[in-house]
Order: C-alpha cells, then sequence, then structure tokens
C-alpha cells in the first residue's frame, strides 16, 4: 500500500551525519528490520527558503512531513533535509539518499523528489543532474538552477505555478518548460504543466497534504520500458481547499 492509517512509522532527526550534505529528517515506514521486509520507494522532500536554516524543526512547518504528522503513512522512506541557505545543492541530496540508502532497503527504482519554492528549484536541478536515478517529479512554483535542464525530458515531472505568484514569477517555471521543449525537438510526453490563473505562492503548498500526489509519484519507475509519464489528476478547488482534511482523515492508497 502507498499509504497505511495503521503503520504509525518512525521519525528521526539525523544531524552532523553527513559531512557533505545536509542535516534531514528521517521517516520509515515501519518498525520491522529491513532485513525482513521488500525494498521500499523513497520520497525525497525539499523545503522552501522560509524553512531554511540550522533548525531542523523548522522543516515540519508545511509539507511532507508536515503531513505525515498530520496522519497521512506513506509506505516510503521519506527523507526531508534542512538546506542552511542559498540553492539546494543536487549532489549534498544525493549524499544524503546515498546514506539512508547505505543503512536501509531502498528500491532504487522508485526515487522521487518534491519540493515548493526553493524546493521546487530543487527538485527540478536534482532530476535534471540525476535523470538516470530520479524516477519522477513534482515542483511547485519553482524554477530551474541548473544550465542543462535537457536531463528533464527523460523524466515524468509535473510542474504546478499559479500566475498570480509574486515570490517566484511563474516565468520562471515557464522557461523550465520551454527549456524541457526545446531539449525534447519540441514535445515533451513526460511533462505536465498546470499553469494556474490567479494562484498565488503559497497555495500550492496545500498539495503536499493530498494523497493523490504520492500516488502519482507511486506510479512511476525507473524499470517501465521508455518511463512514460502517469495520467495527472484535475487540480480542482476542492484538492486545494480539503487538502488538510484529507491529510488528518489519512488515507489507504494502492502504489500501484
Amino acid at each position: 500500500m502507498a499509504f497505511s492509517a495503521a503503520a504509525a512509522g518512525n521519525l528521526t532527526s539525523n544531524i552532523g551525519k553527513v559531512k557533505s550534505g545536509y542535516n534531514f529528517w528521517l521517516y520509515t515506514p515501519d518498525a520491522t528490520p529491513d532485513d525482513e521486509v521488500e525494498a521500499k520507494p523513497v520520497i525525497i522532500f525539499l523545503h522552501g527558503a522560509s524553512l531554511c536554516g540550522n533548525n531542523l524543526s523548522r522543516v515540519k512547518r508545511y509539507g511532507t512531513i508536515d503531513a505525515i504528522e498530520k496522519g497521512l503513512r506513506p509506505d516510503a522512506y521519506v527523507i526531508a533535509p534542512q538546506n542552511p541557505g542559498g540553492a539546494w545543492n543536487p549532489e549534498k541530496i544525493m549524499n544524503v539518499f546515498d546514506y539512508v540508502a547505505d543503512n536501509h532497503n531502498v528500491d532504487y527504482d522508485r526515487v522521487y523528489v518534491i519540493g515548493m519554492s526553493l524546493g521546487g528549484y530543487g527538485s527540478i536541478d536534482l532530476a535534471a543532474t540525476y535523470p538516470d536515478q530520479i524516477a519522477a517529479a513534482m515542483a511547485f512554483c519553482g524554477g530551474g538552477s541548473v544550465k542543462d535542464l535537457s536531463g528533464l525530458t527523460d523524466v515524468p515531472l509535473w510542474i504546478v505555478h499559479g500566475t498570480a505568484d509574486r515570490a517566484v514569477s511563474v516565468s520562471q517555471s515557464d522557461k523550465v518548460v520551454a527549456s524541457i521543449k526545446a531539449a525534447a525537438g519540441g514535445d515533451a510526453p513526460r511533462l505536465i504543466y498546470d499553469r494556474i490563473p490567479g494562484m498565488n505562492h503559497g497555495q500550492p503548498a496545500r498539495l503536499f497534504y493530498r494523497p493523490e500526489c504520492y500516488e502519482w509519484l507511486f506510479k512511476h519507475s525507473l524499470k517501465d520500458n521508455d518511463r512514460p509519464r502517469a495520467e495527472g489528476f484535475e487540480l480542482s478547488g476542492d484538492i486545494f481547499r480539503n487538502a488538510y482534511r484529507q491529510a488528518r482523515a489519512g488515507a489507504t492508497i494502492a502504489s500501484k
């Protein structure tokens, strides 16, 4: 199952564990010893600039870890690093992933990244830098920082950005989309781009609390022939209005 209200999981802080990486939260889906369970997917959550710093508790203010604490129970490892400041560094993020992978039974074919604002940039940059390791990505109200975005043509990617965003202009996502289409020769079959009229910078944060987002990620694997992009779901008003209520209710959703 992708989510289980019965499995409480375990959330641990990890400080100073990865020298060339970040401090991070790690959610493990259950208390069963790793050698007794099958390999599980990994979700990497990248926060925005407001959560940067050296106090790891800030990372709980919104996003995937907060959604878990409100009631969602992903049957996956969740890595939530804290950026002390500046742009996310893809290599440092992957160093954290490697540390987790060395100590847990992870499914290397099902590693996902999801982020917002600065974390949206981080999600784009990570997927572009490691397209052969990231099975799918979601980026909300961000953009791209790395020079070469051509790797994104190989990654199932869902971008969400509002036209009323005053913190990060929607033009930043427009540029990423244009780069992907140019690299792909005009067509981008692995891309979903929801450019939402009137949406501000904060509203996409509610998507972290919707199990549908994680369900969409879980539909992708590096083992898939040609790595097709799964169909998305409609980002209707109810999706945003009922997000926190949905998280608190808990959810059981099949991963395939």
